[in-house]
């Protein structure tokens, strides 16, 4: 980030030798080191802020803050950008008008469908917009043996990742059983992050006991997935950062609030996970946590710590999280410590937002490679059918604002031939996954309760987190017709009833984002959406709640490409108990 040159300069700036090259006069700086709020200036030279006192009065160009708090940049902490199916670009204009100038990110759900390729396309398409923008090296592709992924990362491709400019760490260990069991692959990632010195992000839903021990005692520094304060009060007293979890999917921070304490709080951290494109234009981002966070009656400094300072230092990142001599010039001009209304955002040292509108064009970069994805085999109607010998099977049931599901044995109604059909009366729907990236032909079936759907099919190929082709539906028909939709498009999400394609919404680029503005996107979705709602489509997010069926490390009951897992045992089962 520095030369000689640059460096001599700001501290030449710093010293009143020279003007700064912009200075930010007579906002209130919160700092986060000392807790104190207190009205004075900010010089900043190049990217970089050189001086903050009411002894800098001038600059080459001076930006009244007055009346204003001025904050650091907003971190998240831990996000899968896939999730938002937006481009770099149009992410970044979705989130700096929150004041989120730096995300950490793992590109694993890109890296399933292209590899290193994938995680490349992220961090070239990401070099010149205003958003830092860090990944961590994905470490579980495929997140398990249990599924069929478009590409494999082996550690000696992490050892070349963790080398690669803005890779910052070793992305979360999904595999717990990998790592409690001693697998040789998964110690050789972490041990590589280990011996490069990066923090190793953590994945260890409802782990405890000696087990969890045994996970952290490896190297491993945090975690995300806890739905319970006394989860996270255990992960917390044995050493792991706290990553509170607030996104679309899943919603954590009211159970957890209570681990947050004055001497906790240095050590936890607020991260979205999953955030989807309407909801930024609706909530925001990291900025929506924040109030929410100050709504249940959190400190506004505590809640500003946890999304700045915290995860930067848990992430070794001395550059960001402050407003401080040596700090990237990442500063958000906000109205009050409460609602933390966004006016203005500064980013390396350039207004990129005004009076809470975006002030930059960000440039668009999308490979065509990352539009050839999509290679499906023997993909029929007669393929979509449930035979079975007996009259029980297992049903995935879903939870309403979770990601976990329950696994539960029931009796079903038979046809001559032993094909078991959906029953929408009774809330039974089919469910599929088809492998889509090396033309296998493997399809895994099963049933599911609690999604609603009352007639047709939702299909998508956004299938966490090899991302297969997923598919819901009342009928086989539709559910077939839904597919097909979905490998001509090259992915998507498509919503089919009674045989007609009622919406769909395309992501090309790998099958997981949209070339589409933030706008046209959340439009689109939003047709789509109240069409699938017509149908009966119960939770919130229905896209979002089909893509977590496929994801194989999460309990209880979860469905890949090879079949029904269950998770708490992490292997295949049958449709029959």
């Amino acid at each position: 980030m520095h030369n000689i040159d640059t460096l001599r300069h700001q501290i030449e700036m710093a010293r009143e030798i020279r003007l700064p090259d912009l200075l930010l006069r007579g906002g209130k700086v919160v700092n986060v080191f000392s807790g104190e709020t207190y009205q004075t200036n900010v010089a900043i030279c190049n990217n970089m802020i050189a001086g903050v006192g009411d002894y800098y009065q001038d600059g080459i160009e001076i930006f009244d803050v007055e009346g204003l708090y001025l904050i650091p940049g907003l971190i998240d902490a831990h996000v899968h950008i896939e999730s938002s199916m937006l481009s770099p670009a149009e992410y970044a204009r979705a989130v700096l008008p929150h004041g989120t100038t730096t995300i950490i990110c793992d590109p694993h759900e890109i890296a399933n469908v292209m590899g290193l390729e994938g995680i490349r396309y992220i961090l070239e398409s990401s070099k010149d917009i205003p958003l830092n923008l860090f990944v961590t090296a994905s470490s579980c592709v495929p997140a398990t043996h249990l599924e069929t992924s478009g590409a494999t990362i082996s550690p000696a491709e992490i050892e070349e990742l963790l080398q690669w400019d803005r890779v910052i760490g070793l992305a979360e260990m999904m595999n717990v059983p990998g790592v409690l069991r001693g697998s040789n692959i998964e110690l050789e990632k972490i041990l590589i992050a280990r011996k490069m010195g990066q923090p190793i992000d953590g994945h260890s839903p409802s782990l405890s006991g000696k087990d969890l021990n045994a996970y952290i005692g490896s190297g491993i520094c945090s975690d995300h997935e806890s739905t319970s304060k006394e989860e996270a009060l255990e992960k917390l007293r044995l050493g792991m950062y706290m990553m509170i979890r607030e996104g679309s999917a899943a919603r954590n921070l009211e159970e957890l609030l209570p681990v947050v304490t004055p001497a906790t709080y240095s050590r936890c951290m607020f991260v979205s996970d999953d955030r989807h494109p309407r909801d930024f234009l609706q909530e925001g981002h990291m900025d929506h946590i924040l109030r929410k966070g100050v709504r249940l009656g959190m400190d506004p400094f505590v809640v500003l710590c946890m999304a700045t300072i915290n995860p930067a230092r848990a992430f070794m990142r001395k550059d960001i999280g402050a407003i401080a001599p040596g700090y990237r010039a990442d500063i958000v001009a906000v109205g009050d410590l409460g609602e933390f209304k966004v006016h203005s955002v500064f980013k390396d040292g350039r207004l990129v937002v005004r009076e809470g509108e975006i002030v930059f064009n960000p440039p668009h970069r999308i490979d065509d490679s990352t539009r050839k994805t999509m290679r499906v085999k023997d993909l029929s109607l007669d393929r979509l059918k449930i035979r079975i010998s007996g009259n029980k099977v297992r049903i995935m049931e879903l939870i309403a604002g979770q990601l976990y599901t329950k696994q539960i044995i029931e009796g079903v109604s038979i046809e001559e031939d032993g094909e078991v059909k959906a029953d929408p009366s009774s809330d039974l729907l089919k469910i599929a996954v088809i492998e889509r990236h090396h033309a296998t032909g493997n399809i895994g079936l099963g049933f599911v309760r609690g999604f609603g759907l009352k007639r047709g099919a939702l299909s998508s190929s956004v299938a966490h987190d090899s991302h297969n082709v997923i598919v819901i539906g009342t009928n086989d028909k539709d559910m077939y017709l839904a597919a097909m939709k979905i490998i001509e498009m090259g992915g998507g999400h498509v919503v089919v009833s009674e045989g007609e394609v009622l919406g769909s919404l395309p992501l090309p680029i790998a099958g997981l984002l949209s070339d589409k503005s933030l706008e046209e996107l959340v439009s689109e979705e939003k047709r789509l959406l109240d069409v699938a709602r017509e149908l009966g489509a119960r939770p919130l997010s229905p896209f979002i709640k089909l893509s977590f069926m496929a994801l194989p490390v999460i309990p209880e009951l979860k469905i890949t490409d090879k079949g029904l897992i269950d998770v708490n045992r992490f292997e295949i089962v049958g449709i029959e108990p």
